[in-house]
């Protein structure tokens, strides 16, 4: 009895249990339940593809404003913040150790703290008053005559979602690229400058970038779910959720919208269902892309 306790899977057994429990349940309940009419009161009633075929036949607001939302926020800060975090990353990694830790902490700390910045500083900057900072400078400078409604206005409040979200976009994703970046044998650089390599371009190119290839990979499918699954964002801004006239609304917010505001849970969750839906087929190209090549 004592051998077979001595296994390798008795010790990734608690491991499975809790990927289980809070990843794998909760995901199989919410594909169930997208198939059901439920408003958190009575039982589910099953309706079969009915959600999904109002989701995309009916729901004018997901089709013409919550989706290319979504599209546009992840094409645009994703890759951008992938880019920033690897060069910031690579940056950092050429400095000493103790202003690169330093620098390190500035750069990761906003992750941390996303409401409470946002709430505390980007609120006061983008501020619709003259008492906003940004509203502020330009009434001073003259070149508004009176203050703007940047939060509450639909022309302005995406970009400045995109902003805040590229602030705070240096998490787990860039530290891995600094440690990834840090773990480099420096032979190889002493090696690639005796075979030809002339500048810092082309050492990025042949030897930083295929080295550090997984943490490359990791960096990316982070990107990827980070940005698909950030809602709080435009609420948090514009105060309110539905934000104004659906300029900032993203899947996440659809979701909370009808499970938390309506209690649609199964529309709801047939929106979650795309939505992991659209984060596994983006995480796939992403692992064909930068994966490792046998």
């Amino acid at each position: 009895m004592l051998k077979r306790m001595n296994h390798p899977a008795w010790f990734i057994l608690p491991y499975w249990i809790l990927f289980s429990l809070f990843i794998i349940i909760p995901v199989l309940i919410a594909m169930g339940l997208s198939f059901t009419y439920f408003n958190s009161i009575q039982a589910p009633r099953y309706i079969g593809v009915t959600n999904y075929i109002e989701l995309i036949t009916m729901d004018n607001i997901f089709m013409q404003n919550v989706l290319p939302n979504t599209v546009k926020f992840a094409l645009i800060v994703g890759p951008i913040g992938y880019l920033l975090s690897f060069l910031l990353a690579w940056m950092l990694a050429q400095i000493p150790q103790k202003p690169r830790t330093v620098l390190a902490i500035i750069l990761y700390s906003p992750s941390l703290t996303m409401g409470v910045a946002m709430a505390s500083m980007w609120r006061i900057i983008f501020s619709g008053d003259a008492n906003g900072y940004l509203n502020s400078w330009l009434l001073n400078w003259g070149v508004i005559l009176e203050p703007i409604q940047f939060l509450q206005s639909p022309q302005y409040l995406m970009n400045i979602m995109i902003i805040v979200s590229l602030w705070s976009s240096m998490g787990v994703g860039f530290l891995a690229m600094l440690a990834g970046v840090l773990n480099i044998d420096q032979t190889l650089y002493e090696a690639a400058y005796i075979d030809g390599i002339k500048n810092r371009t082309q050492e990025i190119f042949y030897i930083t970038i295929p080295q550090m290839r997984p943490q490359m990979l990791f960096g990316a499918v982070m990107a990827v779910v980070g940005t698909f699954q950030a809602g709080g964002i435009g609420v948090a801004l514009s105060g309110s959720n539905p934000t104004p006239q659906y300029a900032g609304q993203l899947i996440v917010n659809h979701i909370e919208d009808f499970g938390f505001i309506r209690y649609a849970m199964g529309y709801a969750s047939a929106i979650s269902v795309v939505l992991l839906a659209l984060v596994y087929m983006l995480s796939k190209v992403t692992q064909k892309i930068l994966g490792e090549r046998d």
